[in-house]
């Protein structure tokens, strides 16, 4: 619970849920993935998934994003924008063109794609680099660029499947605070799955633990920070510190 008089993120306090899974269960031939998973999101709401490796988180995301279908239970999803682990840019694409590609695909043309993706590149830090091919980019560039195309359709849901696992651990700290930007300058509701306790706390308003395989959610932790969460500050906070004890030892380490 939210210690006595810490101020709640306002997506906490909203009671529309938009993401629902009940009793959900997913096998791949003898091997039970999931057994059972009870989740809710609710609109707006930035919900981290971490778990030891293994345990199903990206099968989760793929449950709802719609890429898979559970043996058993149910998911109840608005449509969703997923980002999968690796950026996925197309080297023949400069950075403007991997933006668009989305909208692209969603119908809309190559030119009134780029049009709407280039505003973002100001705002996400990346402003002169619209015509730079995806290998000239840094990791941590790479990335922005992928969650601008996720980002573009207008989708309500954001599905971030451990977005920043490639990166060293200076840029990972750096991407992690631009991230937290960019959902209070769009936000939406988040399902983020990572492995760093660290990074789910300080990016979500609740953390939803798993077991290992077959994965289900053993605690869910709300975090009661207010926003905006200065990097340092937060994760030397003796209330952040508390949780992410809390999180370790619901993980068993």
């Amino acid at each position: 619970m939210p210690a006595k008089g810490a101020q709640l993120p306002p997506t906490l306090v909203k009671e529309t849920t938009a993401v629902r899974l009940g009793g959900v269960e997913r096998r791949f031939r003898d091997v039970e993935a999931l057994a059972g998973v009870d989740l809710a999101v609710a609109e707006g709401e930035i919900v981290a998934i971490v778990g030891p490796s293994g345990c199903g988180k990206s099968t989760l995301l793929e449950l709802v994003a719609g890429l898979q279908a559970p043996d058993a239970g149910e998911v109840e999803a608005p449509a969703a924008a997923y980002m999968p682990q690796k950026d996925l840019l197309l080297p023949w694409r400069d950075a403007l063109g991997n933006a668009a590609l989305a909208l692209e695909a969603g119908g809309v043309r190559r030119s009134e794609a780029r049009r709407r993706a280039a505003p973002l590149f100001e705002r996400f830090g990346l402003g002169g680099f619209e015509r730079t091919p995806p290998y000239e980019l840094s990791g941590g560039m790479r990335q922005r660029v992928a969650f601008m195309r996720t980002l573009l359709p207008g989708r309500p849901l954001l599905l971030l499947d451990e977005p920043f696992a490639s990166l060293d651990s200076l840029t990972r700290a750096e991407m992690q605070s631009w991230l937290a930007e960019a959902l209070e300058a769009e936000p939406r509701t988040t399902l983020l799955v990572t492995h760093d306790v660290e990074e789910a706390l300080y990016l979500a308003d609740r953390v939803a633990v798993m077991s290992r395989r077959p994965g289900r959610v053993v605690a869910e932790l709300e975090v009661p920070l207010a926003r905006p969460r200065p990097r340092r500050e937060t994760v030397t906070d003796p209330a952040f510190v508390e949780l992410k004890e809390q999180a370790l030892e619901a993980l068993g380490l």
